[in-house]
């Protein structure tokens, strides 16, 4: 399979975003989720991760937040929640394979299940958007830390099983099975993305996931 790199995946980002400033305030997410997983790659125990699909797969998975930008420049806060499927049409289109595809389409919250989506009455397919593979839940892990509605800081573990919290148990118990496999990453340590000073650790409320 071949795996598109940055250069290519910041093509896409420019060629999709409506304007500069949802170029970066996406593409700079996408790559502070990459420098989180980079970093939580280190760990020896995950030595047996495929480290440039993780790579591919941070800075795409946002890509669709693009297709939630009106007219006008805002974005659709009521829709967020179908920005994954809508990366996951763009890379369909993009003609690039399944498995960079479901990066865009499983890596909401920590799964969404059909049973969420029908109890919450989401605006989804009624289907599971799960993370199966080893890259998939890292991905997925380590864009719990960085929010684009606080784009200067980032999350602590406890900001975010607090706030996953709302949506029951069961997501808690799911967040902290990414936390025994993958470990916290030391946000105090600057995470610096790709041409961009490094970001201080500050604690803020999440609202964006």
């Amino acid at each position: 399979m071949r795996i598109p790199g940055p250069d290519e995946i910041r093509a896409l980002h420019e060629r999709y975003a409506p304007t500069a400033e949802a170029f970066d305030l996406v593409h700079q997410h996408c790559e502070i989720v990459w420098s989180v997983a980079q970093q939580l790659l280190s760990d020896p125990r995950l030595s047996h991760v495929d480290a440039e699909l993780v790579r591919a797969g941070c800075l795409l998975h946002d890509i669709g937040v693009y297709r939630l930008y009106g007219a006008d420049g805002r974005l659709d806060h009521r829709n967020y929640v179908r920005h994954g499927l809508l990366g996951h049409e763009i890379l369909e289109r993009e003609e690039l394979p399944e498995t960079l595809r479901r990066f865009c389409s499983h890596h909401t919250g920590v799964g969404l299940t059909r049973d969420d989506i029908l109890k919450q009455g989401l605006p989804l397919p009624p289907a599971d958007y799960l993370a199966e593979t080893v890259e998939e839940r890292l991905v997925m892990y380590a864009d719990k830390f960085h929010t684009k509605s606080r784009p200067s800081s980032f999350l602590s573990p406890e900001e975010y099983r607090d706030h996953v919290r709302r949506f029951g148990e069961d997501k808690v118990t799911a967040f902290e099975a990414l936390r025994a496999e993958f470990g916290d990453p030391d946000l105090a340590r600057p995470v610096r993305p790709h041409g961009a000073a490094a970001l201080p650790f500050a604690h803020r409320p999440a609202e964006e996931f």
